[in-house]
């Protein structure tokens, strides 16, 4: 479908209420009938990799990207290459531009988000790309649910109008098709499956982002008290899902 129609607020509202407590890869497939490849997973951790198990079960061929910020695991990019080999994936790949980050290492060092903050580093290496890898798209889907974090994430739909990356111009449609499934049933499906996951996870890493940003948790701990420590718990997002 390469001229999906626009949804209105009223189209959105109806949609959600359909799909909110439906299985993901009912709300994966229509996605897929609503955009056809204008729609597209951006793919990053375990729960992401649930989504492509189901889409390469299902037959939903969505296309797949990723962010590589420059600062990852290398177990993450581990991880992309077991996905592509796997599933068969074209994973696209989009990084910061080398002259902002140039710029921003030159005035402020490479560790300048533990004195004053992430959002920065996390603009230039994170949100910049996703605006490059979303200008042709017309909806994007993602990982995120509810219980990865009560501060930020509590009231996450199945589907929105993305308000950060989307205009009135070019509206663009944000869905998540695990918006509600707690943690351990992703990883009982990612078994299931037999999928490819991060070797971090191992090693009691739960939410992995950038190298020098993420660390393990300890016994206890909710699974983002490992992403930007340093900082207030209602800070810790990157700018991709505010």
């Amino acid at each position: 479908m390469s001229n999906p129609m626009p949804l209105q607020e009223e189209d959105v509202a109806a949609l959600r209420e359909t799909l909110t407590g439906r299985p993901p890869q009912e709300i994966l497939r229509k996605a897929f009938e609503l955009f056809g490849d204008a729609a597209a997973i951006s793919f990053s951790g375990a729960e992401d990799v649930a989504l492509l198990a189901m889409c390469h079960e299902e037959g939903i061929p969505l296309p797949v990207f990723t962010l590589d910020t420059g600062r990852l695991h290398p177990e993450t990019h581990e991880l992309l290459e077991k996905v592509r080999e796997k599933y068969g994936v074209r994973l696209e790949v989009f990084s910061p531009e080398s002259a902002a980050v140039e710029q921003l290492v030159a005035q402020k060092g490479l560790f300048s988000f533990y004195k004053d903050g992430h959002e920065e580093c996390c603009g230039i290496r994170k949100v910049a790309p996703l605006q490059r890898a979303l200008a042709s798209r017309r909806a994007w889907i993602t990982g995120q649910r509810r219980d990865q974090s009560p501060d930020t994430r509590a009231q996450v739909p199945v589907v929105e109008f993305d308000r950060r990356f989307g205009t009135a111009e070019r509206p663009l449609l944000k869905f998540n098709p695990l918006a509600l499934w707690p943690s351990q049933r992703v990883w009982s499906f990612i078994r299931a499956a037999e999928a490819p996951f991060n070797a971090l996870h191992t090693r009691g890493f739960i939410s992995i982002g950038c190298a020098p940003c993420t660390r393990a948790v300890l016994p206890g701990e909710h699974e983002r008290a490992g992403r930007w420590w340093w900082e207030e718990a209602t800070q810790r997002e990157c700018g991709l899902h505010k």
